[in-house]
C-alpha cells in the first residue's frame, strides 16, 4: 500500500488514502474524509512506484 497525500477538489483540505500498488491502473471514487464528496481517482503504479495520479471531482 503507497500513501498519498493531496487537496480535496472540492473543500481545499489535505487529506491522503491509501493507494493498492499491486494494480497497475485503476479509477475509482472514494469520499473525501472531511467534507464528504465523492472524490475521482485514477492511478497509475510502474513497479510499485506511483508514476501518475488524478484527482477530480466526480462527473468532471
Amino acid at each position: 500500500m503507497y500513501e498519498h497525500f493531496f487537496q480535496c477538489p472540492y473543500c481545499w483540505e489535505e487529506i491522503s488514502m491509501l493507494m493498492d500498488t499491486s494494480i497497475q491502473q485503476q479509477t475509482y471514487v472514494e469520499d473525501c474524509e472531511v467534507c464528504c464528496n465523492p472524490i475521482e481517482i485514477t492511478t497509475t503504479f510502474n513497479m510499485g512506484e506511483l508514476s501518475a495520479v488524478e484527482i477530480n471531482e466526480l462527473g468532471q
